[in-house]
Protein backbone atom coordinates (compact mmCIF):
# COMPACT_ATOMS: atom_id res chain seq x y z
CA UNK A 1 0.00 0.00 0.00
CA UNK A 2 1.25 3.48 -0.87
CA UNK A 3 1.49 6.00 1.94
CA UNK A 4 3.14 9.35 2.39
CA UNK A 5 4.11 10.76 5.78
CA UNK A 6 5.83 13.91 4.49
CA UNK A 7 4.97 15.76 1.28
CA UNK A 8 7.10 18.62 -0.03
CA UNK A 9 5.65 21.38 -2.19
CA UNK A 10 8.22 23.88 -3.42
CA UNK A 11 6.78 27.25 -4.47
CA UNK A 12 7.92 30.31 -6.34
CA UNK A 13 4.57 31.98 -5.54
CA UNK A 14 3.44 31.80 -9.17
CA UNK A 15 -0.03 30.66 -10.28
CA UNK A 16 1.63 27.44 -11.51
CA UNK A 17 2.98 26.80 -8.01
CA UNK A 18 -0.42 27.55 -6.51
CA UNK A 19 -1.95 24.74 -8.59
CA UNK A 20 0.72 22.33 -7.35
CA UNK A 21 0.18 23.48 -3.75
CA UNK A 22 -3.53 22.71 -4.11
CA UNK A 23 -2.68 19.15 -5.19
CA UNK A 24 -0.12 18.75 -2.41
CA UNK A 25 -2.55 19.99 0.23
CA UNK A 26 -5.27 17.60 -0.93
CA UNK A 27 -2.85 14.68 -0.95
CA UNK A 28 -1.55 15.61 2.50
CA UNK A 29 -5.10 15.61 3.85
CA UNK A 30 -5.96 12.31 2.16
CA UNK A 31 -2.81 10.56 3.45
CA UNK A 32 -2.80 12.41 6.79
CA UNK A 33 0.68 13.60 5.89
CA UNK A 34 2.77 16.51 7.04
CA UNK A 35 2.99 19.19 4.33
CA UNK A 36 6.29 21.04 3.86
CA UNK A 37 6.13 24.22 1.76
CA UNK A 38 9.51 25.56 0.70
CA UNK A 39 10.65 28.64 -1.17
CA UNK A 40 14.19 28.95 -2.53
CA UNK A 41 15.97 32.29 -2.71
CA UNK A 42 19.14 32.71 -4.69
CA UNK A 43 21.74 35.31 -3.95
CA UNK A 44 21.92 37.99 -6.58
CA UNK A 45 25.29 37.96 -8.26
CA UNK A 46 25.66 41.27 -10.06
CA UNK A 47 27.44 40.93 -13.38
CA UNK A 48 30.33 43.21 -14.11
CA UNK A 49 33.35 42.94 -16.38
CA UNK A 50 35.57 43.99 -13.47
CA UNK A 51 35.13 41.88 -10.30
CA UNK A 52 36.40 44.79 -8.17
CA UNK A 53 33.54 47.00 -9.39
CA UNK A 54 30.79 44.50 -8.54
CA UNK A 55 28.47 45.95 -5.91
CA UNK A 56 27.97 43.93 -2.75
CA UNK A 57 24.42 43.72 -1.48
CA UNK A 58 24.06 44.67 2.19
CA UNK A 59 22.96 41.92 4.62
CA UNK A 60 19.67 43.79 5.19
CA UNK A 61 18.75 43.15 1.55
CA UNK A 62 18.90 39.39 2.08
CA UNK A 63 17.22 39.54 5.49
CA UNK A 64 14.29 41.53 4.07
CA UNK A 65 13.96 39.14 1.13
CA UNK A 66 13.86 36.16 3.48
CA UNK A 67 11.37 37.86 5.84
CA UNK A 68 8.96 38.57 2.95
CA UNK A 69 9.28 34.98 1.71
CA UNK A 70 8.56 33.56 5.19
CA UNK A 71 5.45 35.75 5.51
CA UNK A 72 4.22 34.69 2.06
CA UNK A 73 4.69 31.01 2.91
CA UNK A 74 2.36 31.33 5.89
CA UNK A 75 -0.50 32.41 3.63
CA UNK A 76 0.33 30.24 0.59
CA UNK A 77 -2.13 27.48 1.57
CA UNK A 78 -5.86 28.13 1.43
CA UNK A 79 -8.04 26.40 4.08
CA UNK A 80 -10.46 25.08 1.44
CA UNK A 81 -7.66 23.04 -0.16
CA UNK A 82 -7.61 20.55 2.73
CA UNK A 83 -6.10 20.09 6.14
CA UNK A 84 -2.72 18.35 6.31
CA UNK A 85 -1.78 16.44 9.47
CA UNK A 86 1.04 18.93 10.00
CA UNK A 87 2.43 22.00 8.30
CA UNK A 88 6.02 23.25 8.00
CA UNK A 89 7.55 26.06 5.99
CA UNK A 90 11.14 26.85 5.09
CA UNK A 91 13.12 29.36 3.11
CA UNK A 92 16.30 27.96 1.60
CA UNK A 93 19.15 29.76 -0.11
CA UNK A 94 20.87 28.44 -3.22
CA UNK A 95 20.16 26.98 -6.61
CA UNK A 96 16.52 25.77 -6.72
CA UNK A 97 17.15 22.16 -7.78
CA UNK A 98 19.90 21.50 -5.27
CA UNK A 99 18.10 23.27 -2.42
CA UNK A 100 14.86 21.33 -2.99
CA UNK A 101 16.59 17.96 -3.38
CA UNK A 102 18.72 18.60 -0.28
CA UNK A 103 15.67 19.66 1.74
CA UNK A 104 13.78 16.52 0.66
CA UNK A 105 16.67 14.27 1.67
CA UNK A 106 17.33 16.02 5.01
CA UNK A 107 13.65 15.93 5.98
CA UNK A 108 12.91 12.37 4.79
CA UNK A 109 10.25 13.56 2.35
CA UNK A 110 8.16 10.78 0.77
CA UNK A 111 6.77 12.77 -2.18
CA UNK A 112 7.56 16.06 -3.93
CA UNK A 113 4.69 17.84 -5.68
CA UNK A 114 6.04 20.50 -8.03
CA UNK A 115 4.67 22.74 -10.75
CA UNK A 116 6.04 22.67 -14.24
CA UNK A 117 5.82 25.89 -16.18
CA UNK A 118 5.60 24.07 -19.50
CA UNK A 119 8.45 25.89 -21.21
CA UNK A 120 9.26 24.69 -24.68
CA UNK A 121 11.69 25.55 -27.42
CA UNK A 122 14.50 28.00 -26.84
CA UNK A 123 13.35 29.09 -23.37
CA UNK A 124 13.48 25.46 -22.22
CA UNK A 125 16.96 25.02 -23.68
CA UNK A 126 18.26 28.26 -22.17
CA UNK A 127 16.47 28.17 -18.81
CA UNK A 128 16.18 24.43 -18.38
CA UNK A 129 13.54 22.94 -16.18
CA UNK A 130 13.86 22.87 -12.42
CA UNK A 131 11.04 20.32 -12.26
CA UNK A 132 12.77 18.09 -14.80
CA UNK A 133 16.03 18.15 -12.85
CA UNK A 134 14.21 17.43 -9.59
CA UNK A 135 12.53 14.39 -11.16
CA UNK A 136 15.99 13.07 -12.08
CA UNK A 137 17.75 13.90 -8.79
CA UNK A 138 15.12 13.59 -6.05
CA UNK A 139 15.47 10.96 -3.33
CA UNK A 140 11.73 10.16 -3.58
CA UNK A 141 8.86 10.08 -6.11
CA UNK A 142 7.93 13.38 -7.76
CA UNK A 143 4.48 14.41 -8.97
CA UNK A 144 4.63 17.20 -11.55
CA UNK A 145 1.58 19.41 -11.98
CA UNK A 146 1.18 21.33 -15.20
CA UNK A 147 -1.34 24.12 -15.40
CA UNK A 148 -3.61 23.68 -18.37
CA UNK A 149 -3.44 26.58 -20.80
CA UNK A 150 -6.48 28.84 -20.83
CA UNK A 151 -9.06 27.68 -23.32
CA UNK A 152 -10.41 30.07 -25.89
CA UNK A 153 -13.97 29.77 -27.09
Amino acid sequence: MISFARILAPTDFSTHSEDALRYACGLAERFQAELHVVHVLSEMIPASPDPLLMPVMPPQFYEEDERRARESLLTAIKPEWGTPAGFATAVCWGAPTEAIVDYAAANHVDLIVIATHGRTGLSHVLLGSVAERIVREAPCPVLTVRTAPARTA
